[in-house]
């Protein structure tokens, strides 16, 4: 029987353990123009024991940016304080990817330059809201994204890409899911084209499979994975047929010799182990679990074969050393959602370790 605490063969990359830091959001990228800090450095290469550690979200461009304080990937003092980070974790022998996140068109025109706007595949505004250094603002209406637009964006992606590997980074994961721009262009609500980037199941998995074409053109697909959360309602996103819709996807994605597929899962197990059954690569499990965190309990799904690897996202900030307490059981600290965005080091990097 596998076990959570065993190897897993990554495209080439083995990782000790199947026990996976999800991307999460902290808003503390404090350097020059949006590039992580020492702190940064400290909070991954404390949490170096994860098979995986999938980086928080990191915007490929400037227009892709939607909340206050998170860094990019497309500036050359991003790159450089990136290798700081990138070179703690490799000391502590682990391995980490960015995750490329594009945010769409979730966020706020303050948060951009030069009188930037968010975009999107078409001008429809989420019904939502994100915080600003203002506070909450309502999103606003973005700008849709024309046919040359939408070509250089994905070239973004890649040059993103390729500065994650200039930066350290062992690979990247591509952030299809959470209402972002990629399932922007899957859902059905968000993506009202009639052109060739809309309309059917083809058009609108076309710019997701571009980009994950491009990225891996750009480092090698082995560096490459690609994260999606079907029918995933965050982010005022609607999505239907999802079987048909993500089987698309994944044919689509398959020949391409991708790293692994990360699935946040919705309530739906059936999709989840269809999905499974047509993927022939690795595949990275965040399973439902709402309203709670993902918990030792899922590491059954490890063992029952639903899935490669486990990705756990709130209890990796409090517990540092998650795989080590999940080997033995325990205990297991308790994350404080006050802290969760933005501040100091307090709720970051001051979680303890056993012993």
């Amino acid at each position: 029987m596998t076990t959570a605490f065993d190897p897993l063969n990554l495209a080439g990359v083995t990782l000790g353990n199947r026990i996976v830091m999800s991307p999460m959001t902290r808003s503390r990228a404090y350097g020059p123009g949006q590039s992580p800090t020492e702190a940064t450095a400290v909070y991954y290469a404390q949490r170096a024991t994860a098979g995986l550690i999938v980086s928080e979200g990191v915007q490929p461009n400037v227009v892709g940016q939607g909340y206050p304080d998170t860094p990019g990937l497309h500036s050359s003092a991003q790159v450089e304080a990136w290798r700081r980070v990138t070179d703690a974790v490799h000391e502590r022998g682990g391995v980490i990817f960015a995750q490329l996140m594009h945010t769409g068109r979730i966020g706020h025109p303050s948060l951009l330059p030069d009188g930037l706007t968010p975009v999107a595949p078409s001008a429809v505004a989420a019904k939502t809201q994100v915080f600003t250094d203002q506070g909450p603002q309502d999103c606003v209406t973005p700008k849709e994204l024309t046919p040359a637009e939408i070509e250089q964006t994905i070239a973004d992606f890649a040059t993103a890409a390729r500065n994650a590997v200039a930066a350290g980074f062992d690979g990247v994961e591509i952030h299809g899911a959470n209402g972002y721009l990629i399932q922007q262009f899957l859902s059905d609500n968000v993506n009202r084209r009639t052109d060739e980037w809309g309309g059917t199941h083809q058009g609108r998995i076309r710019f997701g499979v571009e980009v994950a074409k491009a990225v891996a053109e750009a480092i090698g697909s082995h560096r490459v994975g690609f994260r999606v959360s079907p029918g995933n309602p965050y982010n005022d996103i609607a999505e239907s047929d999802l079987p048909g819709l993500y089987g698309e996807l994944l044919t689509a994605l398959s020949p391409l010799g991708l790293a692994y597929l990360h699935v946040m899962e919705g309530p739906d197990r059936d999709l989840t182990l269809r999905l499974r059954k047509q993927w022939e690569g690795a595949f990275i499990l965040n399973p439902f679990t709402h309203p709670d965190s993902t918990g030792p309990e899922a590491l059954r799904l490890i063992e029952d074969g639903t899935t490669d690897a486990v990705a756990f996202g709130a209890l990796f900030i409090s517990n540092p050393d998650l795989p080590l307490r999940l080997q033995r059981g325990g205990p297991f600290g308790v994350p404080d959602p006050a802290t969760f965005y933005g501040g100091d080091e307090r709720g970051y990097t001051d979680y303890p370790t056993l012993g």
